[in-house]
C-alpha cells in the first residue's frame, strides 16, 4: 500500500510540474500582440502557481508598433509627395540690339534716336559734299585748261562762253574793275582793286564749299559725351531696379546695364566716321582751294595783261 501510494503522489507531482511548464509558453502563443491591455490574467487554480513571466510577453508588440508607425510615413513619402525641385533662376532673355532698345528707358531711347539720326546725317553729308568736290575740282581744272593759252580777258571769255563758275566770277570781276577804270592811269591801283575783288570771291567760296563741315566736327565732337549721358542714366535705372529688386542675379542687372552700354556704342558709332569724314574733306577741301587761287591768280595776269597792252597801245599812238 505504501509503495502504490508513493507510486500515486510521484506521478501528481509529475502532473504538476508538467502543468507549470506548460503554462507560460501557451500564455505567449495565446496573447495578442495589438490589444495587451485586453488579456485578463486567469485565476490560479489549486496547485498552480501564476507564472512570472506572462505580463512581460506584450513589450514586443509594443516596441514594435511605434517602430512601424514611424516607418509608414517614410515609406509613404515616396509615393504620395515627391520633394519639389530647387528654384530654378529665371532664365536671361534674348539681348539683341534691337531688344534692347524697345526695353530702354524713354529717356535713353531718346539718346539712341538722336545717335542714330546724327549718324544718318554724317552719311548724307559724307555722299554731298562728296559729290559737289568732285563736280567743282573737276569743272575748274576744265576751266583752267580752256583758258591756258588765252591772252587777253576777252578772249578767255570767250573761251568759257556762258557757263558758270568760280573762274568765270574772277574774269567777270576782273572786266568789271577794267571798265570802271577806264582813263586812269595807276596800273596798280586797278591791279589792288582787282585783288580785293578776288579775296572776296575766294572767301565767298570757301564759306560755300565749307557747309556741312561745321556738322560734321560737332557730330564728331559731341556723340560721344551724348552717348556716355544715356549710358549713365541707363545704369542708374539699372541700380534702381536692383534696390527695388533686392537681388543681384545676373539675368536682372544684365538687361539695364546692357542697353545703357549700347547708347554708349551708338554714340561711338555716330563719332568714330564723322572724325574721319571731317578730316577727309579738310583734306580735300584744301585741295580745292589751291585751284581757286590758281584760277584767281590767272585771272589777275590776264588783266594785267590787258593794262599792259592799253598803255602800250597809248604809247605807241602817242609816239606817232
Amino acid at each position: 500500500m505504501k509503495t502504490m501510494t508513493f507510486q500515486a503522489s510521484l506521478a501528481a507531482a509529475l502532473m504538476l510540474a508538467t502543468a507549470w511548464l506548460a503554462s507560460p509558453a501557451s500564455a505567449q502563443t495565446q496573447s495578442p500582440p495589438a490589444a495587451p491591455a485586453q488579456s485578463t490574467a486567469q485565476p490560479p487554480t489549486a496547485g498552480t502557481v501564476p507564472p512570472a513571466t506572462a505580463p512581460m510577453a506584450p513589450a514586443p508588440a509594443v516596441s514594435a508598433a511605434p517602430a512601424a508607425a514611424g516607418a509608414g510615413p517614410m515609406a509613404a513619402i515616396p509615393a504620395s509627395a515627391k520633394p519639389e525641385p530647387a528654384a530654378v533662376a529665371p532664365a536671361m532673355k534674348e539681348l539683341s540690339p534691337w531688344v534692347m532698345f524697345m526695353s530702354a528707358d524713354v529717356i535713353v531711347k531718346a539718346v539712341m534716336i538722336g545717335l542714330a539720326f546724327a549718324s544718318l546725317m554724317t552719311w548724307t553729308v559724307f555722299i554731298a559734299k562728296s559729290i559737289e568736290l568732285s563736280v567743282a575740282s573737276s569743272k575748274l581744272r576744265s576751266a583752267l585748261k580752256k583758258i591756258a593759252e588765252a591772252r587777253s580777258l576777252a578772249e578767255a571769255q570767250m573761251a568759257l562762253g556762258t557757263k558758270e563758275g568760280i573762274l568765270p566770277s574772277f574774269l567777270a570781276a576782273a572786266l568789271r574793275e577794267a571798265r570802271m577804270s577806264a582813263g586812269l592811269s595807276s596800273d596798280a591801283g586797278i591791279n589792288e582793286r582787282a585783288a580785293s575783288s578776288f579775296s572776296e570771291i575766294v572767301r565767298a567760296e570757301q564759306r560755300r564749299i565749307r557747309i556741312g563741315m561745321g556738322v560734321l566736327a560737332t557730330i564728331g565732337s559731341t556723340s560721344p559725351f551724348v552717348g556716355l549721358f544715356g549710358t549713365v542714366w541707363g545704369i542708374m535705372n539699372s541700380f534702381i531696379g536692383i534696390s527695388k529688386s533686392q537681388t543681384t542675379n545676373l539675368a536682372v542687372v544684365a538687361p539695364g546695364i546692357a542697353e545703357a552700354l549700347l547708347a554708349t556704342a551708338i554714340g561711338l558709332v555716330a563719332a568714330i566716321p564723322a572724325v574721319i569724314i571731317y578730316n577727309h574733306f579738310s583734306r580735300l577741301t584744301k585741295g580745292y582751294l589751291e585751284l581757286v587761287s590758281r584760277a584767281s591768280g590767272a585771272a589777275a595776269r590776264l588783266l594785267s595783261r590787258d593794262l599792259d597792252r592799253s598803255h602800250g597801245s597809248a604809247h605807241s599812238r602817242a609816239a606817232e
